[in-house]
């Protein structure tokens, strides 16, 4: 069972895809930020209020639930941005926010820079600098907002990772 297939052993497609509902309640959860009480699963996309991912408990101003694409074939999702630092190439990230949603499951998202703990840039890039480097993925601990956003079909992907709730200051 996956990507859209009710079972294994049929080829009939569910009505609605899975990944598209999600970030419909990720954009939701982002736009309203109320302080409800939060459900048991401290990882679940659908947790609210924002701000309680990983950490309800201790719970901090976010503006942003930051998440992770999964293609049909398993990879990350990955985007270009406009990196301002001219003397590296590390313009690629797999982590994105949810900027809107439209003609039922479109999207617009905010490519967002993957830093360290640190806050340094982090080269997701293996070392020819044709694919990410699934290793990297473990040192990014924080984000920062880019100008950089991409429109894409949901419905062409197969699994989303929430990753963390952050400020980033976009919502003004």
């Amino acid at each position: 069972m996956g990507c859209g297939n009710i079972g294994d052993v049929t080829e009939e497609k569910r009505s609605r895809n899975c990944v598209c509902d999600v970030v419909r309640a990720i954009k939701d959860i982002q736009d309203q930020a109320t302080n409800d009480e939060c459900p048991q699963c401290p990882t679940n996309c659908f947790l609210e209020p924002l701000g309680g991912l990983v950490s309800p408990a201790a719970r901090r101003q976010a503006d942003t639930r930051v998440f992770m694409l999964l293609t049909k074939d398993g990879d990350p999702f990955k985007a270009f941005f406009r990196d301002n630092d001219r003397h590296d190439c590390d313009c690629i990230s797999v982590f994105f926010r949810v900027e809107d949603i439209f003609d039922g499951c479109c999207a617009t998202l905010r490519v967002l820079e993957p830093l360290d703990r640190e806050r340094h840039e982090v080269d997701l890039l293996n070392e020819c600098g044709t694919k990410i480097d699934l290793r990297k993925l473990c040192k990014v601990r924080n984000f920062r907002s880019t100008g950089s956003c991409v429109t894409v079909d949901l419905d062409c992907f197969c699994a989303i990772e929430c990753i963390a709730d952050v400020f980033l200051g976009v919502c003004d």
